[in-house]
């Protein structure tokens, strides 16, 4: 299981971390208890930023399209083999792609029983399916509804932002498609269904404008994610100048919406987790904290790759040598780019460990540490954005604390989220 040879430099870590040492030294991995199911390696849409067919890795064009029945029975035995073996209590499984959908409800409806029925009777499962939510019709729903599947769908904004990258292969936006099929979701028929959306911050739009637009359909929860770059393929907009920080900018504002909103918030596991970090708790999400990853993901062909967004980073850089077809997922865990994952603030480069809002940061998500020549034992490319949202939503945080405390004379309470 070594690094493919596209990578013409020693990397961290699949290089240079001494797994046998680890686990000698008494380190013992965290089992898998979320897996990324590639059922469709093909996308009806053309997005202008996916790390998939636009990034460094060209090797889904080798990939079967859709995941062969033999195979999908295969994965579900692996995943049912490794919860038995660690007694899980609950797992994640995301159908996911490409296009999920396009496997079609045939396919998904028989993956999900054969899962099922596989699964030891002490293990629960949620099964998702992450999708654009073009092909979201009355035969899906229904589907969700009768197997137990929740929809988490891709909405990037309102339409003269969310079509700028999400368009189809004709060139066509895909925004009224999606608002449309969310419509449907936010009604009390199709809510239970529904996970939330997904939207991926774009820093040339109006924060405020994305953020009021998202909750106009009264999303369950919303998941803000950093565009997949790194320092060898800078973000948009992430110069090498750290003084700019368009990033923080952009969170800073939606936070402050979000966190002084009369009512319930929204749920949004990324400013949920910073708040929880900066009061002694653990993150909710891999995108920042530095938790020990239990994702696993198997492509179309059955390989066991280590995250499918490190594809983001060079060709080859997900492969583990791995197939559900001859491993188990556990054969993975023993894997350096698995065991590095797990490290939390051990597997940080110094200034990480170092840093004075690191404990809350972790490093930020791991495929942003990206760095030809070196591999991923780096800050995130994100760092400046990074250390002013988190040093903000702590000022924020503290005068909240200090008004509380204020009122009521005492040591401080809990934040009010």
């Amino acid at each position: 299981m070594t690094r493919p040879s596209a990578a013409p430099h020693a990397l961290w870590p699949d290089d240079l971390l001494d797994v046998a040492a680890l686990r000698a030294a008494g380190s013992r991995p965290l089992p898998f208890r979320e897996f990324v199911v590639k059922v469709h390696s093909r996308c009806n849409l053309a997005c202008a930023y996916c790390y998939v067919y636009e990034g460094a890795d060209q090797l889904w064009r080798e990939q079967p399209r859709t995941m062969s029945r033999h195979t999908a029975e295969t994965v579900c035995r692996r995943v049912a083999e490794h919860a038995r073996a660690h007694r899980t209590a609950s797992l994640r499984v995301i159908l996911h792609g490409g296009e999920p959908l396009l496997a079609g409800p045939d396919f998904l409806r028989a993956f999900t029983r054969t899962l099922r029925a596989l699964l030891p009777a002490a293990t629960a499962a949620e099964i998702l399916i992450q999708t654009n939510g073009v092909l979201v019709d009355d035969t899906v729903l229904r589907l969700c509804h009768e197997e137990d599947i929740r929809i988490a769908v891709s909405l990037d904004g309102p339409r003269e932002v969310h079509d700028r990258a999400r368009r189809d292969h004709a060139g066509r936006g895909s925004h009224a498609r999606v608002a449309a099929v969310l419509r449907r979701l936010s009604s009390a028929e199709h809510r239970p269904v529904w996970a939330g959306l997904l939207c991926t911050v774009d820093v040339t739009a109006d924060p405020l404008a994305v953020y009021e637009h998202l909750l106009s359909y009264d999303p369950p929860a919303i998941r803000l994610l950093l565009p997949l770059g790194n320092w060898t393929h800078r973000p948009p907009e992430r110069t090498a100048d750290p003084t700019r920080i368009p990033y923080a900018e952009w969170l800073t504002a939606v936070f402050d919406r979000w966190y002084h909103a009369p009512g319930p918030p929204v749920r949004i596991a990324f400013f949920e987790s910073i708040l929880d970090l900066l009061l002694g708790g653990v993150t909710r999400t891999e995108t920042i904290g530095g938790a020990p990853s239990q994702l696993a993901v198997v492509d179309t062909d059955g390989a066991l790759t280590l995250s499918d967004q490190l594809k983001s980073a060079y060709e080859g850089a997900d492969r583990s040598g791995c197939d559900v077809h001859r491993h188990s997922f556990d054969a993975l865990l023993d894997h350096p780019g698995v065991a590095a994952r797990q490290l939390t603030a051990t597997g940080l480069a110094a200034p990480c460990r170092d840093c004075p809002v690191g404990a809350v940061c972790g490093g930020g998500h791991y495929p942003h540490r990206y760095r030809a020549g070196s591999g991923y034992l780096n800050p995130s490319v994100y760092c400046p954005d990074l250390m002013a949202l988190i040093r903000h939503v702590a000022g924020v945080l503290r005068a909240d604390l200090d008004r509380a405390a204020g009122a009521h004379p005492g040591p401080h309470p809990g934040a009010h989220r």
